[in-house]
């Protein structure tokens, strides 16, 4: 239970970082997680980072003021192995932030995958491996407000403490069921990841949800709303569905209001909302019945003749390998691998080998059946 954790160390100060890296570069291996400010910030930072080794459970606060490199040198190192539950977004923010990179991984959440787990939320793990209950109104806390409370950075803790027993575990099962090489490969592939994109992309209103349906007129609306949206997040540092969710772009760009009161009508906006941000809304809708119609983003290149039909045929053949094995379609192939597959058309294994990064165990297992599906 939560009261049985041993205590934390709390890292805020200089000191007491050197003397936490020391720990850290004796230490085989390292459990990692990382807290942000994604629901309270236009652009997420880093504002907690926590890590487990064998008899030390470390919070370190990025925003202290000390300089926290000699961590990315860590992580990059390939001796010490890194343990994380689903690691792609932790492992993303920090490139991005810290051009960091991680070598030596071991992911939780895809060993759970390869073995056949449905739920993948570390919280249900660990209530079912250690009957642990994590305390959820701790989830969608605002990270980087200072002081933290010690409920709030023992809810951090948490989340690394048991992170190298469930490894153990998990790479256990995986052994006994001959997955731990495929798993292996699943790994190394997951620690290649690419920062995530800072740039505002003005042609994403294309995308909503809804947005196809509408006419051109109402298009160029709902592109006049969509950058009110991100300029007003923009302005008050907060995520854009925080200004206006996309639902309500779009049923704003079908209505498009004349007046406060139509406005008041759609019920897309508070009271108060009205009130500050109404104004600029009806302004927006009156651009766009006269701005030019947008033209829709430049369509993908046709792809060379025979290439759709192999991705499906690999599809399917994926879909009923993962469905016998009782595992997620991606844990056998990913889509990407799928696409590249179906381009190249590989004759045979070598071929294979050089158009997908399978790695050797699932070139083992699937190459065959892939270049049969093929053929």
């Amino acid at each position: 239970m939560l009261s049985e954790l041993p205590p934390y160390q709390y890292i805020n100060t200089e000191a007491a970082w050197q003397a936490c890296v020391a720990v850290l570069r004796r230490a085989p291996r390292m459990a990692l997680d990382v807290e942000s400010n994604s629901l309270y910030a236009y652009r997420e930072t880093v504002c907690l980072i926590q890590i487990s080794v064998a008899d030390h459970d470390f919070i370190i606060d990025p925003l202290a003021g000390f300089s926290i490199d000699a961590l990315g040198k860590l992580l990059a190192g390939p001796k010490t192995e890194k343990v994380l539950h689903a690691s792609e977004y932790d492992l993303t923010l920090l490139k991005r932030q810290y051009g960091w990179e991680a070598a030596n991984l071991f992911d939780t959440m895809w060993a759970a995958r390869v073995l056949g787990y449905s739920n993948m939320g570390l919280a249900g793990f660990l209530r079912e491996f250690y009957g642990v209950d994590q305390r959820k109104r701790f989830q969608k806390s605002d990270w980087r407000r200072r002081p933290l409370s010690d409920e709030q950075l023992v809810y951090a803790q948490t989340d690394t403490h048991y992170l190298l027993a469930l490894r153990d575990d998990f790479e256990k099962a995986l052994i006994e069921k001959g997955r731990i090489e495929e798993a292996r490969e699943i790994f190394a592939a997951a620690a290649q990841v690419r920062g995530l994109d800072r740039e505002f992309d003005p042609d994403g209103f294309w995308y909503l949800r809804g947005a196809r349906d509408l006419t051109p007129r109402r298009m160029a609306i709902l592109r006049e709303l969509y950058l009110l949206c991100d300029a007003e997040a923009r302005r008050r540092d907060v995520p854009a569905f925080k200004v206006l969710p996309n639902e309500a772009l779009v049923r704003l760009a079908a209505v498009m209001p004349k007046t406060p009161e139509d406005l008041a009508a759609t019920g897309c906006l508070s009271a108060r909302m009205l009130g500050y941000l109404g104004p600029k809304v009806l302004q927006a809708v009156q651009h766009g019945r006269k701005a030019s119609v947008p033209v829709p983003p430049d369509r993908p290149l046709p792809q060379p003749h025979g290439t759709v039909d192999r991705y499906e045929k690999i599809q399917q053949w994926r879909k009923h390998h993962a469905r016998a094995r009782g595992v997620e379609s991606d844990v056998i192939l990913t889509r990407d691998s799928m696409w590249a597959i179906a381009l190249h058309n590989p004759r045979t294994i070598e071929e294979l080998a050089d158009v997908a990064a399978l790695g050797p165990r699932r070139l083992a297992l699937y190459g065959e059946a892939i270049l049969a599906e093929l053929a």
